[in-house]
């Protein structure tokens, strides 16, 4: 009889557990997904604010943005010619045997596209989401930067938000076109959740 007891109380504990990492997870996911579907409109600033567009890193090809850098990089410029950030933060560095990094692949992006070469500043050693924000974070506050609109695809947003707060940023996202597919969002939700559990630069490291 106490061995039923107790296997009854057992599976009650199991399933409570089961049910309280289930509704973790559905609410992560609509976070997520909720995040993905922000439209960043901005206000315009004055002279006197300064706020950054802070650009993640994608894919490069010997030079040339790929069509998801390109894609953010646009949507940093469309940002910078409305006034609506004063200055563009281009991420990432070179992975073995490129020609150069990510950051240059967009710098030169964005001087052909007409962005002065004092509004572009360059972090040129990230390899992973939280690296590139913990390092921009370093060389932006000395310039009392300390608010940014992180510049990514929309699956990617929630968890750079949250990255971004754990490095010390205020921060809001743009977003980029299209909307994501259900796997990355998934994906996105898993990482979210076990971020906010264990912390991002932690989650990186296990996940390099």
């Amino acid at each position: 009889m106490a061995a039923r007891s107790a296997l009854r109380r057992g599976l009650l504990i199991t399933a409570l557990l089961a049910g309280l990492v289930a509704l973790y997870g559905t609410a992560t996911f609509i976070d997520v997904w909720l995040t993905s579907r922000r439209e960043y409109r901005g206000e315009v600033l004055g002279d006197d604010r300064r706020l950054a567009a802070l650009v993640l890193g994608a894919a490069q090809y010997n030079g040339e943005p790929s069509p998801v850098l390109r894609q953010r990089l646009d949507l940093a410029v469309e940002l910078f010619d409305t006034d609506r950030v004063s200055l563009i933060v281009v991420t990432g560095g070179g992975r073995e045997g490129d020609a150069t990094t990510e950051a240059k692949a967009s710098y030169d992006y964005l001087r052909e596209r007409g962005v002065p070469d004092d509004r572009v500043l360059l972090e040129v050693q990230g390899t992973s989401t939280y690296e590139s924000i913990a390092a921009a974070h370093r060389f932006l506050v000395r310039d009392e930067v300390n608010q940014v609109v992180l510049v990514t695809d929309r699956f990617h947003a929630r968890r750079a938000l949250l990255v971004a707060e754990e490095v010390g940023f205020a921060a809001e996202v743009a977003l980029t076109e299209p909307g994501p597919p259900l796997d990355r969002l998934v994906k996105e939700s898993a990482a979210v959740g076990l971020g906010r559990i264990i912390g991002f630069r932690r989650l990186e490291r296990l996940t390099d």
